[in-house]
């Protein structure tokens, strides 16, 4: 491996100007991509429906495709689960990554095609390892092994054709050889249903690796990491893998992490965002140094970008690449090589940059807090609790939010609870910075806050340790991409959570 790393290395610089070529012209990119879409799909069920073989332009097929929820074309997907192709994309759909989002009681079910393997995940993720080779070309993390912590890796079989699982099951159980070769654990282990045996499992077998790459959530990643820690005896990761040069992160915001991974690994190592979900491979880090992930304009999703405020009107409008502005809030809008059409993905996402266009997530539609005009967004809360946290020596493993209405007794207020590896040497000061924190980053927020007038300072309550994850687990969601609510703009997911004291 050590001979077979400067050869990958060259293998990817020679990738980099096909990268630059979609960087510099992504809106002719886009274009092309949406005509792809269009011509493969145009003698389809749903091409037939939208007439796809007289769409020829951008406009008239936002004209002529509504906007679509899951709940829109699960029809549609239903069909295909029993075996029936050529409906929503015109080569055959034997697979379909399970998904429940966040909260959602009910699973998706994304079609996942071979082009948005071959075309989309795969490939993003080699133009991922193109990117970190761009700035970083004396990398020897191919002289080792990847460890992946996906989530349930169970694969399930409809009827002879046709599974599903885990986004993660799905990729493991079509990689191409080599992607074995460079990844641990064994597919025995990754296969493993249980969550609580699994991370057992993947401690006891992964110390004995060379692993020179992490890619998880980051909460899950921790309890690996701490078990390892517990196994091992050692001080810190390091240690255990000395080679360890990269951690790829994503799902939710690193920034209340960051601090315990430094005490947990115990040396410098490159930390790089990606934005991956069941839908698609959309985004990532390009470079440590800049804000915000490279949009991937050219794997075979076109997007749209939605006003958040136009969430829940009649007929909401998007606008594409060429009209989106830095640091405004945009639901994404994606049609696929899987077949998803106009699909509202429902995260948020804000543009750090133009051009290259850089994103950076910063929620959930269904995910904020605006019981009294405050707009209050995941983005603003990740970025308050860490701020807190500094000026106060806290260390947060997890947190979730959601409004006190007004009554008699008072108005209103946001009630938090929150999950503290360290506690704040004080938790007075430490509800104070968290308040002005919001303040500093939410103008409308700091509007309601003065002088009590809507919102008086927040209520914050301190979780027992492990309650969040008894709640994940009582839903069937403990592990992987799962997580808890950070916002929501009524009380139901809080007081569940709170119950679980009682």
């Amino acid at each position: 491996m050590k001979i077979l790393s400067p050869a990958i290395s060259q293998l990817a610089r020679m990738r980099s100007w096909r990268i630059e070529a979609w960087m510099q012209n992504p809106i002719a990119s886009q274009r092309e991509v949406l005509q792809d879409l269009v011509t493969s799909a145009q003698y389809t069920e749903f091409g037939r429906k939208y007439q796809f073989s007289s769409l020829f332009s951008t406009r008239e097929f936002k004209q002529a495709i509504p906007i679509h929820e899951y709940e829109d074309l699960k029809p549609y997907i239903q069909r295909m689960m029993e075996g029936e192709q050529n409906i929503l994309w015109n080569t055959p759909i034997y697979w379909f990554a399970k998904s429940s989002g966040t909260t959602s009681e009910k699973s998706k079910f994304i079609p996942v095609s071979k082009e948005s393997l071959e075309d989309c995940h795969y490939k993003a993720a080699k133009d991922v390892l193109t990117l970190y080779y761009n700035f970083n070309p004396n990398s020897d993390i191919l002289t080792g092994k990847g460890l992946v912590i996906g989530g349930s890796h169970m694969v399930h079989q409809l009827n002879e054709e046709i599974h599903y699982g885990d986004l993660s099951a799905v990729l493991l159980q079509n990689s191409p050889m080599w992607g074995h070769w460079v990844r641990t654990p064994e597919l025995g282990i990754a296969l493993m249903d249980e969550w609580e045996s699994k991370i057992k499992m993947l401690a006891e077998t992964t110390i004995k690796e060379n692993v020179t790459s992490i890619s998880g959530v980051p909460t899950w990643t921790i309890v690996l990491l701490r078990r390892i820690l517990e196994i091992t005896g050692k001080k810190n990761i390091s240690e255990v893998w000395p080679n360890l040069e990269l951690y790829m992160h994503g799902g939710v915001s690193f920034t209340p992490y960051k601090e315990q991974f430094h005490h947990l690994i115990g040396k410098k190592i490159h930390y790089l965002e990606s934005y991956n979900a069941s839908e698609g491979f959309f985004a990532a880090q390009d470079s440590p140094n800049e804000e915000g992930m490279l949009l991937f304009v050219d794997h075979g999703i076109f997007m749209e970008f939605m006003p958040a405020e136009e969430y829940g009107k009649p007929n909401p409008q998007t606008v594409g690449l060429s009209k989106v502005i830095k640091g405004r809030n945009y639901a994404m809008v994606i049609s696929t090589n899987g077949g998803l059409w106009r699909y509202m993905l429902g995260d948020t996402i804000q543009f750090t940059s133009l051009l290259p266009f850089r994103v950076i997530v910063s929620g959930r539609l269904k995910h904020f807090i605006n019981a009294f005009g405050e707009e209050l967004i995941v983005d603003n809360t990740d970025k308050a609790i860490a701020v807190a946290s500094n000026k106060t020596g806290a260390v947060v493993n997890d947190y979730t939010a959601a409004p006190v209405y007004f009554s008699e007794a008072g108005n209103g207020a946001h009630e938090w609870l929150i999950e503290f590896e360290k506690l704040p040497e004080n938790m007075d000061q430490f509800v104070c910075e968290l308040d002005h924190a919001l303040q500093d980053t939410n103008s409308d927020y700091e509007a309601k806050r003065y002088k009590d007038m809507a919102l008086r300072k927040p209520i914050v309550h301190i979780s027992p340790r492990g309650m969040f994850s008894n709640w994940l687990k009582s839903k069937g969601k403990l592990g992987g991409q799962h997580k808890v609510p950070r916002l929501c703009n009524e009380r139901k997911y809080l007081e569940e959570i709170l119950s679980f004291q009682e």
